[in-house]
């Protein structure tokens, strides 16, 4: 999988600034206020514009719900939901100019499949990518924080073996590259599907984000766990892998797979080892 073309492939772009802005993804459940008060910060405060894309949602109110959230518990002051229901309000001219003066852009949760089914190959879409490629803060939790990698998990398949292609998968925003996103980790025990993605794919690393946590990926390229549960990294590009083929697909394994247990306050980069707290 050439993964640094995908991104371009998906939204259509070409040289792009490398200068993108930092993410706070979160696993699910509670979000954590530490990492919704980073984001804030990130994205230049309460009166920065922060923007929410309640498109992964089924629910009517969403959007109105993360706005109310803002403004109220945590003083925000210009907070706008996007409507953005179908492709052609992903193709609104207005809306995309919209996102490129948003300092933040929070994705709420729901089903990721959603999000690339309205935005993929749209005005939202490029205008998402510049400005994140800008400097743009970007955030989310479970399905917003899913969307966010690619490959991205659809939530299809079978969990309870590591084979080859056992997993469904579709490209996904590709916001961090060189990554697997899971969510929900620990509390629904995700780990054999991340597992069979990163050994199938060992160039990338597999990063579950439990509940309550969130990974805040800093535009250095180190990362920190903010929050109150764990985050789980599979790292097999340096690992001995092996396939046995079986009629119902390859069975998958490896040697010498690191896994690192990260608790919140943990820094990590992804080059080297995890860095000390």
């Amino acid at each position: 999988m050439k993964i640094l073309v995908l991104l371009g492939l998906l939204l259509g772009l070409n040289g792009l600034a490398a200068t993108p802005g930092d993410l706070v993804l979160i696993g699910g459940g509670r979000r954590p206020a530490v990492a919704m008060d980073k984001f804030i910060a990130l994205a230049g405060g309460r009166d920065a514009l922060i923007l929410i894309v309640p498109t992964a949602s089924t629910l009517p109110d969403t959007g109105e719900f993360y706005v109310d959230e803002f403004r109220q518990k945590y003083r925000c002051r210009n907070v706008r939901a996007l409507t953005l229901d179908n492709r052609d309000d992903a193709d609104r001219r207005d809306t995309a100019d919209l996102v490129g003066r948003a300092r933040g852009i929070f994705f709420a949760g729901g089903d990721q499949r959603r999000i690339l089914d309205v935005l993929e190959h749209t005005r939202v879409g490029r205008a998402l990518t510049e400005a994140w490629q800008g400097g743009t803060v970007l955030a989310g939790t479970s399905a917003g924080t899913a969307c966010m990698s690619t490959p991205m998990l659809t939530g299809d398949g079978d969990f309870d073996v590591l084979r080859a292609d056992n997993i469904v998968t579709r490209n996904g925003l590709g916001m961090v590259p060189g990554v697997i996103l899971d969510q929900h980790f620990v509390a629904r025990q995700r780990q054999n599907r991340l597992l069979s993605l990163v050994l199938a794919h060992p160039q990338l690393i597999g990063v579950g984000i439990d509940e309550a946590t969130a990974v805040w990926f800093k535009a250095d390229g180190t990362w920190e766990v903010l929050g109150d549960g764990w985050v789980q990294v599979y790292d097999a590009r340096s690992a001995q892998m092996k396939r046995i083929p079986d009629r119902d697909g390859d069975l998958l394994g490896g040697r010498q797979i690191q896994m690192h247990i990260l608790l919140p306050g943990d820094r990590f980069d992804p080059h080297l080892n995890p860095c000390p707290r």
